[in-house]
């Protein structure tokens, strides 16, 4: 891998990880701003810019979770999978940051 792409590379996973985490760290408000945006960029551009900076292209259906999982050998259908991470995992984890803070009244971890 070279240097450039290994740097998007772990650039983009951890920024997955803290998409992951984020309704446990951080104010349901910057989550949901930040959802926000990884959903309009998705929406007007068709495509996460992420993935050019590792040399990743969205032929065939491709993205970083597809990518990441063939890599471990899970061989789960892409588009299915694009369609879910590009228009409902967002919007769940949204609503898990939501229902975590507002309803359940814990804090976030950090702020």
């Amino acid at each position: 891998m070279k240097t450039r792409s290994a740097f998007f590379f772990w650039l983009h996973f951890l920024l997955v990880l803290l998409a992951w985490a984020g309704p446990f760290l951080f104010n349901w408000k910057l989550i949901l701003a930040a959802y926000g945006v990884v959903l309009l960029q998705f929406f007007f551009f068709k495509k996460c810019f992420m993935n050019a900076g590792h040399d990743l292209t969205d032929d065939d259906d491709t993205t970083f979770y597809s990518h990441l999982f063939e890599k471990i050998g899970w061989n789960i259908p892409r588009g299915p999978l694009k369609f879910f991470v590009r228009n409902l995992l967002y919007p769940l984890l949204g609503a898990v940051a939501v229902i975590w803070q507002l309803v359940l009244k814990h804090p976030p971890l950090l702020f």
